[in-house]
């Protein structure tokens, strides 16, 4: 693999089912807008294609059926909607028009180029008749305009002279894309945009159309910059609006179309319509070249500071690129907006945020990008009236529940065992801001933020628990684990609650002894002694352990359950969710992800080596890894616990899942808990990374296939380099004041180079 291909993604694919997935793996992105990597002149109408734009925090509602509505049960859901397309352009060569399916394909390559941030298709092609052409298209998605996506068109005459003509369409009808057989995406059709407006101003094409029941508009502008002289035909519907163009071109002559794409929405703007003609004006004072340059610095600035290298395993590299620039195309980059669990890649899950953004996708911007971080959990922040609203429809008299799934703040899941019954996602949130004030140390941020969430977070565990005896237990709730539902005493549960109230107690005091406590203490009506409840309560919180065996149990009746016939089940059965009913599932010693052994990884200090490495060898042997979210975790406690090879297999599948399609699913989307899985398996597996209260751990281990592997990571205004070589490990401090950091279980001052024989 050549050094350029470690930076980009190709294929030269065109049959029907790999096309799909490319439409999600060529999308282009910036946090905002996400467009997927359809042709845009379209596929023979045989072939099937998920043709999306999306706006990120963009939503309509649907209604939820349920054939028996109990107390509680949500009755809509909120789901990211396909906006306005605007990726069709048609070429006609001498009247004949472009596609990959007719004539004669000479040269045909789809790159997407990690550096630049851009999407390329290159193609030779020689039209039924005889004229042959070189097409070059580019689209980018900007991370300086965020609003702003480009289509740039060329085409280069190789034996023709004459007419050519571009039909270039911006389509106002468009619905979302639906699968009744599958449970990860929509299973209804449903139109959820309704064109409100056609207009041009200024040689700008706007449609504005509106959601048909959450009332958010958006618009689309489209401006057409031509290299030569032309003819404009405008054709307008009560829908699209299409232009026709026609210039003449030479042999050997090369005529390019500039397709600048500007999409706005009223929540951010309160005129969405006039926001979509100001955007396009001042890009178009911007030209094409020094748009790709700000794109290209911007990424520049972004691998400077975030880029994994891997010597000596060019296949993982390549996909750790691909993994961490998807996370960067994928978060939100305002107040609004978070990480869905495709990132704009796609439809499935509807574009709902799950806990995978703090469990698996933040600590990457965490590590690397402080504000981005920030960002994340401002937006929980934002949500917390949204979360003590949804603990009331629970019943909880006090405190906050934050939703499975969600876009707004509301619960969008309509199957509670599985969905709003996994409470850990409060446990999981209240890590993440524990997690970021150990890598900050931004007391400014627990004053204002992190300490009401974990306030209200705590109290929901207060009115969930309840003692037996001396111990304090947590029932009816789901863990990680989806094939294991309501079910008493949640391992990874219980732990993540524990912790959840301690920190609650500790920001208290920590707030206390700085004096900035009284203003939220008296506005939230904190006590003293509802405090002291908590630390209790953590103190005294029941974990599952198993003594004959030296496991923790992942609930109180998961061991006492058959455990599932592997050796039976037809391969073409996984994942089981597609296969068997969830009773039936519910019913045996299987899981479907890691729960247990994720807590063992986050919370690692809370049991013995012994009982992490028997929990480990016990849940791998019934875990399906039917969810991505699962393989890189046990590729990181398998690196904890000494078992290089494992811990570099289950790499492997993490790091390549999109790019191999290992789940057969990818295009639905990306599947961005995977990449941040990704991230964690190099820093938090194989370099053994702990950030602790105590302060930073390094534990490092390296697969016999690399020659070495080296990260920069953000620690207390600090930037840290770490290099892991076969037989050493060398840390620099590359900004900031020198600290101390725990290298295999020894303490060392970083001042400048550390390097330290293995």
């Amino acid at each position: 693999m050549t050094e350029n291909l470690k930076w980009q993604i190709t294929s030269n694919s065109l049959e029907a089912s790999q096309l799909l997935v490319d439409e999600t793996l060529f999308h282009v992105a910036n946090g905002y807008i996400g467009i997927r990597g359809n042709f845009e002149e379209g596929y023979p109408n045989q072939y099937n294609t998920i043709r999306g734009t999306y706006i990120n925090g963009v939503y309509d509602i649907s209604e939820v059926k349920h054939g028996e509505k109990l107390q509680g049960f949500i009755d809509n859901k909120q789901k990211i909607i396909n906006i306005t397309d605007v990726q069709g352009i048609e070429l006609y060569i001498a009247g004949e028009r472009f596609s990959l399916f007719d004539g004669e394909i000479l040269e045909f390559k789809r790159t997407l180029d990690m550096r630049e941030g851009i999407s390329k298709r290159h193609i030779i092609w020689k039209s039924p008749k005889g004229h042959i052409v070189e097409i070059n298209i580019q689209r980018m998605a900007s991370f300086i305009k965020p609003e702003l996506f480009v289509i740039d068109y060329a085409v280069k005459s190789i034996n023709y002279a004459g007419e050519i003509v571009f039909v270039s369409t911006q389509k106002g009808e468009v619905s979302n894309y639906f699968d009744p057989t599958d449970p990860r995406v929509a299973g209804e059709y449903e139109k959820h945009l309704t064109v409100e407006k056609l207009d041009s101003v200024d040689g700008i094409d706007i449609i504005t159309s509106i959601t048909n029941k959450s009332n958010i508009r958006v618009s689309s502008a489209v401006k057409h910059v031509v290299s030569a002289e032309h003819e404009l035909e405008r054709i307008q519907d009560d829908q699209s609006l299409t232009s026709k163009i026609k210039l003449n071109i030479k042999d050997g002559e090369t005529q390019r179309l500039i397709k600048y794409c500007i999409f706005t929405d009223s929540i951010r703007f309160s005129d969405c319509h006039q926001a979509a003609v100001d955007k396009m004006k001042e890009v178009l004072e911007i030209s094409i070249d020094n748009l790709y340059e700000l794109q290209a610095s911007y990424l520049s600035s972004f691998w400077a500071k975030a880029d994994v290298v891997i010597n000596g395993d060019d296949g993982l590299q390549q996909g750790i690129h691909f993994n961490l620039f998807e996370l960067l195309q994928s978060v939100g980059k305002d107040k609004y907006s978070n990480i869905a669990a495709k990132g704009l890649s796609g439809e499935g899950y509807e574009g709902h945020y799950f806990w995978d953004t703090e469990i698996y996708m933040l600590p990457f911007f965490l590590l690397t990008d402080k504000a981005l971080a920030e960002n994340l959990l401002n937006y929980r922040h934002e949500k917390l009236d949204a979360a003590r609203e949804n603990a009331r429809i629970l019943g909880h008299k006090k405190g906050a529940l934050y939703p499975w799934r969600t876009i707004s703040g509301s619960e969008c899941s309509a199957y509670f065992p599985s969905g709003t019954a996994q409470y850990h996602i409060n446990a999981d949130i209240a890590y993440m801001f524990v997690q970021y004030y150990f890598v900050t140390g931004d007391l400014d941020f627990v004053e204002n933020k992190a300490a009401e969430v974990l306030f209200e977070t705590a109290r929901l565990w207060m009115d969930t628990g309840h003692y037996v005896g001396d111990s304090f237990r947590i029932d009816a709730v789901t863990g990680p684990d989806e094939y294991t539902c309501v079910v008493n005493n949640n391992y990874y549960t219980n732990c993540m609650a524990k912790y959840n109230l301690k920190w609650a107690a500790k920001f208290y005091e920590l707030l206390k002894d700085n004096n900035r406590l009284d203003s939220l203490a008296d506005r939230l009506e904190v006590t003293e002694e509802e405090v002291r409840e908590w630390q209790e309560a953590s103190e005294k919180m029941y974990l599952p352990y198993d003594e004959k065996l030296d496991i923790n149990p992942q609930d109180d009746s998961f061991l006492s359950k058959a455990v599932w016939d592997f050796e039976n089940t037809p391969k073409d059965h996984y994942p089981l969710l597609l296969h068997y009913h969830p009773l039936y599932i519910y019913r045996y010693q299987v899981c479907k992800q890691a729960d247990t052994v994720l807590a063992h990884f986050l919370l690692e200090d809370e049991q013995k080596l012994s009982t992490i490495k028997n929990s480990y060898e016990y849940y791998e042997k019934i875990t399906t890894h039917d969810s991505s979210l699962s393989t890189c975790i046990f590729s990181i406690v398998a690196s904890k616990l000494g078992d290089i090879k494992k811990a570099y297999d289950y790499f492997m599948q993490t790091t390549r899942l999109d790019l191999d399609n290992v789940h057969h699913n990818t295009k639905d989307g990306i599947h961005t808990a995977n990449m941040g899985g990704t991230y964690m398996g190099m820093v938090y597996g194989f370099a053994g990374l702990r950030i602790k209260e105590q302060g930073i751990f390094f534990n490092p281990i390296i697969p016999e296939q690399w020659e070495s592997y080296e990260f920069k990571i953000c620690y207390q205004e600090r930037t840290i380099k770490v290099h892991i070589s076969k037989n050493q490990c060398n840390f620099t401090l590359l900004e900031g004041k020198e600290l101390k950091i725990n290298v295999y279980g020894k303490e060392y001052l970083l001042n400048n180079d550390l390097m330290i024989n293995f």
